[in-house]
């Protein structure tokens, strides 16, 4: 297998993540529109963000199960032609009600989003690149998200923040016949690996080490991919520097990725190697979001953020390329998707949680809580992943 190769396959799954997070941080850009529109709170908008999380557990787990079994390229097309279709929906929205009806048909179709690049790099990729193949995931990711607050900006001036959702979600349905185009007869990694039982697979400790772990180490990456407009806006009385910060997370995760490739190389073994720079990751976020509040513009309160973006990337690429090195790439699919499911029932219960302290004390106290809680979940792996 050429390196060309296989990493054009795995480039076509990078872009798919592009779509998902550009569609779902629509939702996240248009914060100050919907709450103003439905009459929220901060901790009813809150419970918006928990209503889309739950059913993404939900939907990663079945959606991971059904990628192991439907194969990469027909599991992919059903979870990305389902997230289209409800993103298109969202330019229907009448009331409350039909709001949270799309907003949770795209968060159980999005649940099989990152369970099915990480798939794809079980399926392409050696162990030594994973890493890598996570961090350029990261790229494509905050490139959606970039994307997002400006097309909201640009989109909700000519045609009104329904009809917003419209094009963004067709551009899924573009995605399925490029990617079954230009990955038919990739060559895959040869796997020798028969993958084990999933009740196997539960009984082991660390299994359950690295979801608890993701579930505490990525309490900052859901804050601000769900906050930071909120954020802005009510400190500061501006959105304009939202697109700012997953900037920052692009050279996180290739930072992660390099860590780890180089510990490796030195003879690490790979779980040893993303362990540490994990630790890493947990102590850059840990000190960029507990700055965030004592920054002195809006300017400087979205670097720190983009800070927090930056060492939650160092982290997270390792701990989601772990369930790759730990249980191979033929039960790719469900672990990702439990790992997936973790951070999506970590941001069902805290997201609430956060608006009503919101509401009470304003953002302070949340990123000085916030900043501790990565450092417990690498403390986690130290002790169950050997």
């Amino acid at each position: 297998m050429t390196i060309q190769a296989r990493w054009v396959a795995v480039a076509i799954f990078v872009l798919s993540s592009t779509l998902n997070y550009l569609d779902r941080q629509l939702f996240a850009a248009l914060e100050p529109v919907i709450r103003k529109e439905f009459a929220l709170s901060y901790e009813g908008f809150g419970y918006l963000i928990t209503a889309y999380a739950v059913i993404y557990a939900v939907g990663a787990t079945v959606l991971g199960l059904t990628l192991d079994r439907m194969g990469l390229r027909a599991g992919s097309a059903l979870t990305v032609g389902l997230w289209s279709m409800a993103t298109v929906g969202m330019s229907w929205v009448g009331g409350l009600g039909s709001l949270v009806g799309f907003r949770m048909l795209l968060g159980f179709a999005q649940g099989g989003g990152i369970p099915a690049t990480g798939k794809a790099f079980g399926t392409f990729l050696p162990p030594e690149e994973r890493a890598f193949g996570t961090a350029s995931n990261q790229i494509g990711i905050s490139l959606g998200m970039i994307l997002a607050p400006l097309w909201i900006n640009w989109a909700t001036q000519y045609f009104g923040w329904r009809q917003a959702f419209l094009g963004p979600g067709l551009l899924g349905f573009l995605w399925i016949p490029l990617m079954w185009m230009v990955t038919k007869g990739a060559p895959e990694q040869v796997v020798t690996q028969v993958p084990e039982a999933v009740g196997t697979l539960l009984r082991k400790r660390a299994y359950w080490g690295v979801l608890v772990a993701n579930g505490l180490g990525m309490t900052a990456y859901a804050l601000w991919s769900s906050w930071t407009t909120a954020f802005l806006v009510k400190t500061w009385g501006t959105m304009e520097w939202a697109w700012l910060p997953p900037v920052f997370a692009v050279g996180g995760g290739l930072i992660g990725g390099t860590l780890a490739f180089r510990w490796m190389k030195a003879g690490l073994s790979a779980p040893a190697a993303r362990r540490r720079a994990a630790l890493v990751g947990a102590i850059v976020l840990g000190l960029a979001t507990a700055a965030v509040p004592l920054m002195p513009s809006a300017s400087w309160a979205a670097v720190m953020i983009g800070g927090s973006f930056l060492g939650s990337l160092i982290l997270s690429v390792n701990v989601y390329a772990l369930p790759l090195d730990l249980f191979g790439a033929g039960r790719a699919g469900f672990a990702v998707a439990s790992l997936t499911a973790a951070y999506a029932l970590m941001q069902a219960v805290t997201s609430p949680v956060v608006g009503r302290m919101v509401d009470r004390y304003g953002f302070d106290p949340v990123c000085w809580v916030t900043a501790g809680l990565p450092l417990l979940g690498v403390l986690v792996l130290y002790s169950t992943c050997e």
